[in-house]
């Protein structure tokens, strides 16, 4: 009972939507417009990090296909982004989704320098992917979807870029007390549960997940209905 009570007052507020954050301040270092790329670079981008180092694997079984339209939401430095645009290839599109201006024009620097013309780069909002209706095959979330400040809005506007029937890849820190780092216990809201939840009421259908890849994080993928 202790774990349900939370979960249905969960579900009733994002059923009534939601217009407070989740988390205030989770991205204020991100939005500072003196925010150091090189230091976050080598943050995101080091052997030491689960999901870099499993990368090519990882955009392996998100299972993108030559000539699709994908996002890599909160593409960070642009660690995913220059892999998917190989994986989609010349006729497929990449939309590099920030919060973050100075990550975006690193990111343009690296695909331009890449020759990858398939890449653009899409400033959003904390309540919203800025994408156009039904732009999307695809939507990748890896260790982002703990940073999104209004995640019911920021979901609503994400299905409906998605074309019916679309791909939600969802990659997260896995949080069990007892087992998880004090600083992923205290740094992300919450777990598996909780956010398979909100991405459910938001109009998803889980459809598989990934298990045997990662250790320190969930992969999970649900259809846009």
């Amino acid at each position: 009972m202790k774990r349900i009570l939370p979960l249905l007052c969960l579900l009733t507020a994002l059923a009534f939507g939601q217009d407070t954050s989740v988390k205030p301040g989770i991205n204020d270092k991100f939005l500072d417009p003196k925010l150091n790329v090189e230091e976050w670079t080598k943050k995101f981008e080091t052997e030491s990090r689960e999901i870099f180092h499993q990368r090519e694997k990882i955009v392996a079984a998100a299972g993108l296909k030559p000539g699709m339209a994908m996002a890599d939401i909160g593409a960070g430095t642009g660690l995913f982004t220059l892999h998917f645009a190989q994986a989609v290839g010349a006729d497929g599109k990449v939309f590099a989704v920030e919060i973050a201006k100075n990550f975006l024009e690193h990111i343009k620097a690296r695909a331009s320098k890449a020759s990858a013309s398939n890449v653009q780069t899409i400033l959003c909002t904390e309540r919203s992917v800025e994408l156009p209706e039904s732009s999307i095959d695809l939507a990748f979330i890896c260790d982002v979807y703990h940073h999104f400040e209004f995640p019911s809005a920021s979901l609503v506007t994400l299905h409906k870029a998605l074309k019916p029937g679309g791909t939600l890849v969802l990659i997260d820190f896995k949080r069990i007390p007892g087992e998880t780092s004090d600083f992923i216990m205290g740094h992300v809201r919450a777990g598996q549960e909780v956010f398979e939840a909100e991405v459910l009421t938001a109009g998803f259908e889980k459809v598989d997940e990934v298990k045997d890849l990662l250790k320190e994080n969930y992969f999970v993928k649900f259809r846009r209905k």
